[in-house]
């Protein structure tokens, strides 16, 4: 690959052997000597490190989201204790990674210790490493002490909120005491360390004829240059790369992120994979992942940069930035538009437009009625104007259709931040079209099934919570909306019609609270007056939720994301 022929022109020479050690419960791995290069060409090796008291060497990749959460705290653990006889080393085995990209994680995350290249993983091999970050604790002798998680904080969409178990510091502590190692290997959490293809390309199914049109379908719209995702996958070469974590997150459902059951509805904005393009994808890897004809491929995906719907009559700004940290867990930011509305309003559409998508995880925006000096729980999905989340499409209601706003409401911005490694700056703009004042609206409202009254109590792995709602008038249902906290496990909305037949309008039995996502019907569904959709939530308050604030705390309804919801949001309009 280019790749790899570029970073060959730095390699290093180096010998590894794995010697088996039988020490308790100690890894049997002992790592006799390694030479490598670091981004600027300057040869680090094993040897000049023997002397020290301990030598952590972590596994590293710039793009990968939890290589990046960690960087700038590797860099304050490798501070503490580099005094204390510690040697620090990070090392990149991807194969997408260029010399210039370690550089700029270097930079960026204020990196003092060597990251080396490893060019074709074969240090990554002898360590058997296979994810980003993963850490290891070698003493003078080469002896893998630690293997693992630098610690339980980060996770695969959750960040704890506590009882954080310090697994690296915790294993040097007891390294520098003389003391044997307690928890001698963990299980690391990341991203799968990009290796070189090592199985020759057979087979009709390719990426230029098949692969590069699914990867569009699913995956480009966030994963390209300046969106939210956390790599490009607009190239063979990004893709190859990644091809492994790909399977594994679309095997596990993760991505691309749709978490309603294909069984039930059918949705405008539906982004789940079907079963036949997850298995041509593992084919095409399981193949090779043959590049093709360059002649086959399609032209590529235009995206507009511009304004998706018409253009906006009016443009609506955060009233001043916000600088998103570089790490940690941000909460809900409130921005509030100084200058009321000051007249009646009937909005057809609306369309959000982060300034810095890379950080934006979702926008609610909405408004406060005259009068009202600060919004309740339910007020940024009761009275929503625009709504924003990685792939969510801008919206125009039909004509004749529109969201009502009265005359001296102030609008608020609701913004959820997702740190990636570096500060980052954003002032999200919302772009709103006005419905024609020649044409009579029906006003498109929010309809919300809630319960406000349970407890849910202390381990409970899988907790009931009901609610409904019972339409008074004929309506039509355009879309729908579960929202719990951390605790949410499952949805499901069940529309229960007056001539007693029932019908399963929305299932969604894996509720992840980091993507708010909605799900517009492809056509409204008509409600008949009687009609009642009743909204079924379960709860996971036991320890084996990794997102579980406190497994240990009787829950009960509250606007902190430590606290619980129970809405079912639905937007209606009369017929």
């Amino acid at each position: 690959m280019r790749l790899l022929s570029t970073t060959l022109l730095l390699a290093a020479t180096f010998a590894i052997s794995l010697v088996g050690t039988a020490q308790g419960d100690q890894p049997s791995t002992t790592i006799d000597h390694f030479s490598l290069h670091d981004h600027l060409g300057a040869k680090h090796s094993f040897d000049e490190w023997r002397d020290k008291q301990a030598v952590v060497v972590v596994f590293l990749g710039t793009e990968c989201p939890l290589a990046k959460l960690y960087g700038r705290r590797l860099a304050e653990i490798a501070a503490e204790y580099e005094p204390r006889g510690v040697q620090f080393v990070g090392i990149d085995s991807n194969v997408q990674d260029t010399l210039q990209k370690i550089g700029q994680y270097v930079r960026v995350h204020k990196i003092e210790f060597p990251v080396l290249k490893d060019p074709a993983h074969e240090v990554a091999d002898r360590f058997d490493a296979t994810r980003t970050p993963e850490a290891f604790v070698l003493n003078g002798e080469g002896q893998i002490l630690y293997r693992g998680r630098i610690d339980d904080e980060y996770g695969i969409g959750f960040r704890r909120q506590s009882e954080v178990s310090h697994d690296l510091t915790k294993a040097l502590d007891e390294i520098l005491a003389g003391k044997t190692v307690t928890t001698a290997s963990t299980e690391p959490i990341g991203c799968l360390i990009g290796r070189a293809k090592s199985k020759a390309p057979t087979g009709d199914v390719t990426y230029t004829n098949q692969v590069v049109r699914l990867v569009d379908k699913h995956c480009v719209r966030c994963h390209r240059a300046g969106q939210i995702a956390p790599f490009a996958l607009t190239s063979y070469d990004d893709v190859t790369a990644w091809a492994e974590t790909m399977c594994e997150v679309i095997d596990d459902g993760r991505m691309p992120p749709w978490h309603a059951n294909p069984d039930y509805g059918k949705f405008a904005n539906d982004a789940h994979m079907p079963s036949a393009d997850k298995q041509l994808f593992r084919q095409w890897v399981d193949n090779g992942m043959p590049e093709g004809d360059s002649a086959d491929l399609p032209e590529p995906t235009v995206f507009n940069e511009g304004w998706q719907i018409s253009d906006p009559d009016l443009i609506v700004r955060m009233p001043q930035s916000f600088t998103v940290p570089a790490k940690g867990t941000v909460d809900y930011q409130y921005f509030y538009v100084d200058k009321p509305i000051e007249h009646d309003t009937w909005i057809r559409g609306a369309e959000v437009r982060p300034t810095n998508p890379a950080v934006v995880h979702h926008v609610l925006m909405f408004y406060l009625p005259p009068g009202q000096a600060e919004p309740r729980p339910e007020d940024p999905l009761f009275n929503a104007i625009a709504s924003f989340a990685p792939g969510m499409p801008a919206g125009l209601w039909p004509e004749g259709y529109a969201r009502f706003v009265p005359a001296g409401s102030r609008i608020v911005f609701q913004m959820h931040y997702t740190p990636n490694g570096s500060e980052q700056i954003d002032q999200t703009e919302v772009g709103l079209v006005f419905a024609d004042p020649a044409v009579e609206q029906k006003e498109v409202k929010i309809a919300i099934a809630v319960n406000t009254d349970f407890e849910i109590p202390p381990g409970a792995a899988n907790f009931h919570v009901p609610a409904g709602h019972e339409f008074q008038k004929d309506m039509l249902l355009y879309s729908l909306m579960p929202h719990m906290h951390y605790r949410g496990k499952s949805f499901r909305f069940t529309a229960r019609y007056p001539d007693g037949s029932s019908e399963i309008l929305l299932d969604v039995p894996r509720y992840d609270f980091n993507w708010q996502n909605v799900y517009t019907f492809e056509e409204p569904k008509r409600m008949p007056k009687g009609t009642v959709v009743f909204c079924d939530g379960y709860f996971d308050n036991s320890a084996e939720n990794p997102a579980n604030p406190d497994p240990a705390q009787t829950v009960r309804w509250g606007d902190q994301t430590w606290e619980e919801m129970m809405l079912g949001v639905l937007v209606v309009s009369l017929p």
